[in-house]
C-alpha cells in the first residue's frame, strides 16, 4: 500500500531544494564546484550503505581492484565527488548553457555519428545510461532546435515533478511518463520523433539477462522491441566530463540498426546485448563517472533444477 504524501512536508522540501539551486546560481562557479567537491566528501562519509554497494560492484567489474583497497577507496571517492559536481552543475544548466555558450562547455566533435539518425525521417532511439551529465544531453539537442523527447519516472513529490518536468522541457524536450504513457510513446514514434532513455536499470526477473561487464544483467526489453516494430535506429551516447571545470564531451559510441536482426529469433537479446556492450565500453573510460552505487546486478538468472532420473 502506497504510503499517504503529505503536502505541507511535499512543499517544504521543493522550497529546499529552490533555495538551494538558488544559492548555487548566484554564487560564482568556481565557488559552487568547491562547494560540490566538499558535499561529494560528506556523502562518502555518512553514506556507508550506498558506498558499500559501490565498492561491492567495483570489484566486480574490475577484478584487479579487488587486491587494491586503496585505488578501489580512491575510485568510490570519485565517484561521490563526481555526482555532487553534476547536481551541482545541473542547477548552473540554465545560467550557463544557452546557444551563444554551449561551446564553453562542451563539444559534439566524438558525437557527430549522432547527426545522420537526429535529423532522419525515421525514429530514432537514443540509449544513455547513469553515467557523465545525461541530463546536458537532452538540454543540448535542446539548444540545437531539435525536438526530442525523454522517458523518465514521476518523481512522487508533485511540487518538485512540476519543477523538474519544466527544467527538462525548457529547451523544446517533452517528458513522457515512464509508467502509464504507452500511447504517447507510440504515438511519438510513429511520427519519426527521437526519444531518449536511460538504458541500465535492473528489469528483474523479467528482463533479458545480457552481459555487463562480465556479469548477466536484467535488462529492459523495451528498447530492442520498439527499435524492432517502429524501425528505429538506436544511437549509444556517453556525456562525460572531459575537462575541468564543467566541460563535457557527447560522444557517439554506436549507432545500431535493427534491420539488420530482422531475420534472427534472438534480435531482442542480441540488440540488447549490443548497446549494453556499448555503454560498458563508455564506462570503462570514465569508471568514476557511473552510478555505482545502484544495484545494476541485483536479479541474477534462476538456476533450473534438472529432473532426476529413475533408475532402470
Amino acid at each position: 500500500m502506497a504510503r499517504k504524501r503529505r503536502p505541507a512536508i511535499d512543499f517544504a522540501v521543493y522550497l529546499g531544494v529552490r533555495l538551494i539551486i538558488g544559492a548555487i546560481q548566484a554564487v560564482p562557479m568556481a565557488f559552487a564546484l568547491k562547494l560540490a567537491t566538499a558535499l561529494g566528501w560528506l556523502l562518502h562519509r555518512v553514506d556507508k550503505r550506498h558506498r558499500v554497494v559501490a565498492a561491492e560492484n567495483l570489484r566486480r567489474a574490475f577484478p584487479e581492484l579487488a587486491a587494491n583497497s586503496a585505488a578501489l577507496d580512491r575510485l568510490v571517492r570519485a565517484t561521490y565527488r563526481h555526482f555532487a559536481t553534476v547536481a551541482v552543475e545541473i542547477a548552473l544548466l540554465p545560467r550557463k548553457m544557452h546557444v551563444a555558450a554551449w561551446r564553453r562547455f562542451s563539444t559534439m566533435y566524438p558525437g557527430t555519428g549522432c547527426i545522420r539518425p537526429m535529423f532522419s525521417p525515421r525514429p530514432n532511439l537514443i540509449v544513455t545510461a547513469h553515467f557523465g551529465n545525461w541530463e546536458m544531453a537532452g538540454w543540448i539537442i535542446g539548444l540545437f532546435g531539435q525536438r526530442s523527447y525523454a522517458i523518465a519516472r514521476v518523481l512522487d513529490n508533485p511540487y518538485l515533478e512540476r519543477f523538474v518536468k519544466w527544467f527538462r522541457q525548457s529547451t523544446g524536450q517533452t517528458i513522457i511518463a515512464k509508467k502509464d504513457d504507452y500511447e504517447r510513446l507510440t504515438e511519438a514514434l510513429r511520427s519519426g520523433g527521437k526519444v531518449a532513455t536511460l538504458a541500465d536499470q535492473d528489469a528483474g526477473h523479467r528482463g533479458v539477462f545480457v552481459e555487463f561487464f562480465g556479469r548477466p544483467a536484467s535488462t529492459h526489453k523495451a528498447v530492442a522491441l520498439m527499435a524492432i516494430e517502429f524501425d528505429a535506429p538506436i544511437t549509444v551516447i556517453g556525456v562525460p566530463r572531459v575537462a575541468e571545470p564543467m566541460f563535457y564531451a557527447v560522444e557517439c559510441e554506436e549507432v545500431i540498426e535493427p534491420r539488420d536482426y530482422a531475420d534472427r529469433p534472438d534480435a531482442v537479446k542480441a540488440i540488447t546485448q549490443r548497446y549494453t556492450a556499448a555503454l560498458e565500453r563508455i564506462i570503462r573510460r570514465h569508471p568514476e563517472q557511473y552510478f555505482w552505487m545502484h544495484r545494476r546486478w541485483k536479479h541474477q538468472p534462476v538456476e533450473r533444477s534438472k529432473p532426476c532420473r529413475q533408475a532402470a
